[in-house]
């Protein structure tokens, strides 16, 4: 099975020792990510709904540079800081996924990497 690295300057680049995404296969792993502004290399400001625009940004960025889009993406996983945000993140969220939903994880954490109030990971089929 082949496995690729996907990189873009669209999207932040790893806060760690990680790949923005791995193409494996038919399959595109996305790392997490956090509502940080590639151009600007900061957090965005706007509170969830600014993150979580941010991410779904990020997000799209890296699909794009796989050559899938949102229409691809199977499942995701969307952590946030508090289960207060869940409802505003849910409405930028089906902004981005409208078409066929993929199936999703929201959990509840203590803490995202710099101080992120909501980071979003996707899974994406790729094999056309």
């Amino acid at each position: 099975m082949a496995v690729n690295v996907i990189s873009t300057e669209k999207a932040p680049g790893a806060v760690g020792p990680y790949s923005q995404a791995i193409k494996a296969g038919d399959f595109l792993f996305a790392s997490g990510q956090i509502a940080i502004n590639p151009e600007k290399g900061k957090l965005v400001g706007g509170g969830v709904v600014g993150q979580a625009e941010q991410c779904m940004k990020n997000v799209g960025a890296i699909l794009e540079a796989a050559g899938a889009s949102y229409d691809d993406v199977i499942k995701t996983t969307v952590y946030i800081t508090n289960m207060n945000f869940f409802g505003a993140v849910n409405e930028v969220y089906a902004k981005y996924f409208n078409k066929t939903l993929p199936a999703r994880s929201c959990v509840e954490i203590g803490k995202l990497p710099k101080d992120a109030l909501v980071e979003v990971e996707v899974i994406a089929y790729v094999g056309k």
